[in-house]
């Protein structure tokens, strides 16, 4: 992976293909790693940029409490490296987040939009403080137990789960915590909906055990100019349970 110091952290991002600059952004807990069978479906289409959140995989973090609009940041700051003005953004769960703040922040660097397994809403009460509770779990015992709870989360399918496992099992845990953190703070993003000028597609399997198929159908109801593409049988990892149909709906932002 290539490195590049950004906002007091390294982050590493995979760079590969030719075409329209397109981001691809993981969820949590895990990596770029999980665009593998995505990626060389799309890279005839795209320039693809699949960094580590700041944390993840290869890229560093920092102490202090951090943001979605941190970690958007971060991107753009990957984007000046590159010399990129302007990319299409997408994000898988969390990295969906971290998407609509890049497009709050900087829209007019955004030529279009994908959220996959992934909503515009902020967390419930009860969500932000078991979000909460996670990362002093994490903290006291480690990433092992975030792993065993996650990962029949995730997917039901037993190839994805052994692969995200792993994936959980081999982050750090000021990068769980930060995300944890970052997540329960996050804004609602329903207003921003109202001012996309460009492609939105959305990416959603109807047996998603994290986030409901509910919150896609209403982004769609909200943007009927939108794509939503309803992957039956798949859970919260549709770029691994099905790889054709997520690159395919991807490629509307070329």
């Amino acid at each position: 992976m290539d490195k590049v110091k950004v906002n007091n952290i390294t982050l590493a991002y995979a760079q590969r293909g030719r075409g329209t600059p397109l981001v691809l952004l993981h969820g949590y807990p895990l990596d770029h790693l999980i665009w593998g069978e995505v990626g060389p479906l799309l890279e005839g289409t795209f320039n693809l940029i699949m960094p580590d959140l700041r944390g993840f995989g290869e890229s560093t973090t920092v102490d202090a409490p951090y943001s979605m609009d941190d970690y958007a940041s971060d991107i753009a700051g990957l984007l000046d490296h590159l010399s990129i003005e302007k990319a299409a953004i997408a994000g898988h769960s969390m990295g969906g987040y971290i998407a609509l703040a890049f497009t709050r922040l900087y829209p007019n660097r955004v030529r279009g939009l994908g959220l996959v397994s992934s909503q515009v809403l902020a967390d419930t009460p009860d969500r932000k403080q078991g979000r909460y509770d996670t990362a002093a779990q994490v903290a006291e015992k480690g990433v092992g137990i975030l792993a065993e709870a996650m990962t029949p989360k995730l997917s039901s399918d037993s190839r994805v789960q052994a692969f995200v496992a792993g994936l959980i099992s081999r982050q750090g845990p000021s990068a769980v915590i930060g995300a944890l953190k970052a997540m329960a703070e996050r804004a609602d993003s329903t207003p921003l909906l109202s001012t996309f000028r460009f492609p939105v597609v959305l990416v959603h399997g109807d047996s998603d055990a994290l986030i409901l198929i509910d919150r896609a159908r209403e982004v769609k109801a909200a943007l009927p100019a939108a794509t939503l593409i309803e992957l039956k049988g798949v859970g919260h990892m549709p770029m691994m349970e099905n790889a054709r149909s997520t690159a395919e709906t991807l490629k509307l932002l070329s």
